[in-house]
């Protein structure tokens, strides 16, 4: 009996033991959950009965330096699922009444519905009436939020420079993305409390943290410029049917952008139906060959570094020889002759040039390039931007100097190259270009502002004034004269750019371009237009078609700014007397070169007759006719000779080589009597002079090209 008193004490005293163990570690147990997690497994608690709901901030707006609104955002409702709280009803019923209501395929929507994800937003953008249609449904899992939808209230105008935002409200293009940080704001959140079938609880937990709206940015953009400049990009489109064109408007004394605009061009509301390329923004992304508006570098560094005066005299043959290499003028093969330092910035006389650049020498010459801003980004206000092609100082060589004189073998964009004709607008000092001038809260306040930024004095205020009247003869009597507004001095500098391709220049693809500013004393407004790739219209030279556009944008800029026109007395002639022209002859050159030449003469051309080549024309060169009168150029086949009898001109043939003189009066039907060797020096009959086909014309030839003088 004893024994067995003692054996259910010892498992009466294990069962306790046991239990007590138990115990012991429930007690530990709760102890670690009440006190070590219980913070942690609170949280989780809340976060399984809460449902979190981001709600975006409404973007701030973009203004133009007036307050005009360019981008505004408005509130929408968006429609959204908790797929765990659908799969607690049924998925197809829901599926089925979103896609109907919200006129979606309903594959699309069950998917989403069934996704394995917290939350999903089924739709953007939703009419307020749909959205009230959704609610009285009351649909398990299904609920509406309002967001904000960015709006273009002047539709694609300055497209370029805002940009894009994408679905989730992130600026991913344009002044969008680069100042995404202060236009996006703070997100809120609204807070829900759910029982265990996701349903509300009455007076439960509600929580809404109000998103804080986006800042405002204010542009430096003129919006009624910004109109002046697309109006003529969609002009140029029209008339010259161009694979693009740009045009970029600054105030040179402070750098801001006053307009920005290119072709093709996109619609920001709707961008995924444009494509990539018609969103470039070819201000700052195209690098090209800028051609002779480049000279006004060239002549900035020769007048500072004292390479030329004014006055210098230089001598055009109608090329230049560097390094074995011919390097025409654009009238080749006739020639400018004996000109001033002056006179060769008037006629964009290439072999003037490449005598400048030859004699600075590389290092001066790229100390200039480099301090106006080339081979290296301006740091304008958006993302992307190209820094040019600049060739190595190192490997530069004689030819390649002599090329980028006339802005060949060097690689710019158009904000580089409007940035650094503005330092010389700007008594040389060179200004950092800025699209932002301020940005405000959403109460107006202002958070930040950006001052004009100068970079650097390039040239001396004395040599920026001497090179300004330069420039103003280049569009009153020079290349320019189509950019010439009545009552204002305007300065500028034509271009005209074969385009580079691999392995050499592309045949009949050319860059037209004009850059200048006004009034050329005290300049109010910079400017660059480019044409990329004319394909029809008069011609591809940047005199007759870029310098019109800039002048009809120039002269309603200057009128919108209030700037007063001044009228000459010449001018005040003018009105009372047509201007008389001296017809230039053009007999014995190209079709293309004469019409250039009575273009930019401020006369018309008219055709007769098939062929390439000017054997004829009426009036005859040297008379003086109204501006605007009509020369009749008669065309013949370049090559065939003119039959004997009839009357041709006598070229100038100096600079050319004995084969090239034989050849040029063998088209023309005249024979040669050489003397000498090397270069044609001297004729016997004076060009200009009228003499019968099959007369034999003595030419002397020397050994070497005339030097130019200092």
């Amino acid at each position: 009996m004893s024994g067995t008193n003692v054996v259910i004490k010892k498992r009466i005293t294990s069962l306790f033991l046991i239990v007590g163990t138990i115990l012991t570690l429930l007690i530990g147990r709760l102890a670690w959950i009440q006190f070590v997690r219980g913070d942690e497994y609170r949280d989780m608690a809340i976060r399984n009965r809460m449902d979190d709901i981001p709600v975006p901030a409404k973007r701030g707006l973009i203004l133009d330096r007036n307050g005009e609104e360019l981008v505004v955002s408005i509130s929408s409702d968006s429609v959204y699922a908790i797929p765990a709280e659908v799969r607690k009803g049924d998925p197809d019923k829901i599926a089925r009444e979103l896609a109907r209501i919200l006129d979606l395929s309903f594959d699309d929507v069950y998917k989403k519905l069934t996704k394995k994800t917290r939350l999903v937003y089924i739709k953007t953008k939703v009419d307020p009436a749909v959205s009230k249609e959704i609610r009285k449904l009351s649909l398990p899992g299904i609920d509406i939020v309002e967001e904000s939808q960015r709006v273009y209230p002047k539709g694609t105008l300055a497209a370029h420079i805002l940009g894009i935002v994408g679905k989730d409200n992130i600026g991913l293009e344009g002044l969008e993305n680069k100042f995404d940080k202060y236009l996006a704001g703070i997100s809120g959140r609204i807070v829900t409390e759910k029982d265990a079938t996701g349903r509300d609880i009455p007076q439960a937990l509600h929580d809404f943290v109000p998103p804080v709206p986006g800042s405002n940015v204010v542009l430096t953009i003129d919006e009624t410029i910004q109109y002046f400049v697309e109006r003529e990009l969609d002009n140029i489109m029209a008339q010259y049917a161009p694979k693009g064109a740009t045009v970029v408007a600054m105030d040179p004394k402070t750098g801001r952008i006053l307009a920005i605009g290119n072709r093709p061009d996109f619609d920001p509301a709707s961008y995924n139906d444009f494509s990539a390329e018609n969103r470039r923004n070819g201000a700052i992304h195209l690098n090209y060959e800028p051609g002779s508006v480049f000279k006004i570098i060239t002549s900035a560094a020769a007048l500072e570094e004292g390479a030329v005066t004014p006055e210098s005299n230089f001598y055009d043959p109608g090329y230049a020889i560097v390094s074995d290499r011919k390097i025409k003028c654009w009238r080749y093969p006739r020639a400018h002759g004996a000109q001033t330092f002056v006179e060769v910035v008037e006629n964009s006389c290439n072999p003037g040039f490449v005598e400048i650049g030859l004699k600075m020498g590389k290092e001066k010459f790229y100390k200039y390039i480099r301090a106006f801003g080339f081979g290296q980004k301006t740091g304008i206000d958006l993302s992307g931007e190209a820094t040019g092609i600049l060739i190595n100082e190192k490997k530069v060589t004689p030819i390649n100097l002599a090329t980028i004189s006339i802005g060949q073998s060097i690689s710019v964009t158009p904000i580089q190259l409007v940035t650094a004709m503005s330092a010389v607008a700007n008594d040389g000092v060179l200004m950092k270009p800025q699209l932002v001038q301020e940005i405000r809260d959403s109460k107006g306040k202002p958070v930040k502002t950006y001052p004009p930024e100068p970079v650097r004095q390039v040239i001396s205020k004395s040599t920026a004034q001497q090179l300004r009247g330069i420039l103003e003869k280049v569009v009153s009597e020079g290349t320019g004269r189509n950019a010439y507004i009545e009552g204002f001095r305007v300065a500028g500098k034509t271009g005209t750019a074969q385009k580079a391709g691999k392995g050499g220049y592309l045949p009949g693809k050319y860059i037209a371009s004009f850059g200048g500013f006004a009034p050329a004393d005290d300049p109010k407004v910079a400017m660059l237009v480019i044409i990329d790739e004319p394909t029809t219209g008069p011609s591809y030279f940047g005199g007759q078609i870029a310098a019109p556009a800039f002048h009809n944008i120039m002269r309603d800029t200057l009128r919108y700014l209030n700037v007063t026109p001044k009228l000459t007395e010449e001018e005040i002639k003018n009105k009372a007397v047509k201007e008389q022209i001296l017809v230039p002859d053009v007999v014995n050159t190209s079709l293309e070169d004469a019409q250039s030449i009575l273009h930019e003469a401020g006369l018309e051309a008219r055709v007769e007759g098939e062929g390439t080549w000017v054997i004829e024309q009426q009036p005859k060169g040297g008379i003086k006719c109204p501006a605007g009168t009509s020369v009749i150029l008669y065309l013949g086949t370049q090559g065939k000779t003119v039959p004997n009898g009839r009357e041709v001109t006598v070229p100038d043939l100096t600079g050319l080589t004995m084969r090239e003189t034989g050849q040029l009066l063998a088209k023309l039907g005249l024979h040669i009597n050489p003397l000498g060797s090397g270069i044609a020096s001297k004729q016997d009959m004076a060009p200009g002079t009228r003499i019968k086909a099959g007369t034999t014309i003595t030419v002397t030839f020397s050994p070497r090209i005339p030097e130019a003088s200092p």
